[in-house]
């Protein structure tokens, strides 16, 4: 899978994204990140790429024709069609499991980001084929909703986890969140591994692991539980956990 960043700060990406399993991944030619310098397709000699917005307002805007001429620079290096470009906004739809899933389908994808207080909405409206946020907040920039994105949907590509499995049996996978996991020692600070851990019995070790991401989805994230598809027994389970959380709260 191919990755371009248009960005001001392509070190800021590059630095993050070529470390870890991302950077190995690159390394063993499973993706390909690219972060394009919006700025080298600036049309003045100080190379700058905003301006005052009209109607007046605080802050600067970054103009349309270097956003613009970077994407085209960007296109012609496609080889599967018109691109899907994300640009990176507190207006889009928030980032879930399944918007990974649906963009690591992608062949290709172009993630913009913007800085000062936006993008020429001229230009948006020209290239621009989703609006992805990351959360109800402000950032500076969107280097960091990038990187997040490009490692979230990554790790979904085949051969990036050195264990495929492993991206299947994850928080929000199935609208549940992850069963608590422990490794060696058996003990530690006083407290044990729980049992079923060690029966070896795998199927009443899945059971287990199935319940205890019931019960923690119920505990921290209730909100999960209307897509969760959950037999009648978890239904009482978690309604059973969320009624007790509320008692404790009284």
């Amino acid at each position: 899978m191919k990755f371009y960043i248009m960005t001001l700060f392509p070190d800021m990406v590059m630095g993050g994204l070529n470390t870890s399993i991302i950077g190995r991944a690159v390394g063993k030619g499973l993706l390909s990140v690219e972060a394009v310098n919006i700025r080298d397709y600036a049309f003045n000699k100080h190379n700058s790429v905003d301006d005052y917005p009209y109607g007046g307002g605080a802050g600067m805007l970054m103009q349309a024709e270097p956003v613009y001429q970077c994407y085209k620079a960007v296109e012609e290096k496609m080889r599967f069609g018109k691109p899907r470009v994300v640009y990176l906004s507190p207006q889009g739809r928030t980032f879930c499991q399944s918007m990974a899933e649906e963009f690591a389908k992608e062949e290709e994808l172009i993630l913009l980001c913007g800085h000062y207080e936006g993008i020429d909405e001229r230009v948006l409206e020209e290239i621009v084929t989703d609006y992805v946020s990351i959360g109800d907040f402000v950032l500076t920039g969107g280097e960091l909703p990038a990187m997040m994105m490009v490692d979230a949907i990554a790790r979904l590509v085949p051969g990036v986890l050195h264990n495929d499995v492993s991206a299947e049996f994850e928080s929000f996978q199935d609208y549940l969140l992850e069963y608590p996991q422990y490794s060696r020692p058996e003990v530690w600070h006083e407290k044990k591994v729980p049992g079923i851990l060690l029966s070896g019995h795998h199927a009443n070790v899945e059971k287990w692991r199935r319940e205890q991401s019931v019960i923690r989805t119920a505990r921290n994230r209730p909100d999960l539980l209307e897509k969760a598809a959950l037999t009648e027994a978890e239904r009482i389970l978690a309604e059973s956990v969320m009624e007790k959380k509320e008692e404790d709260r009284r």
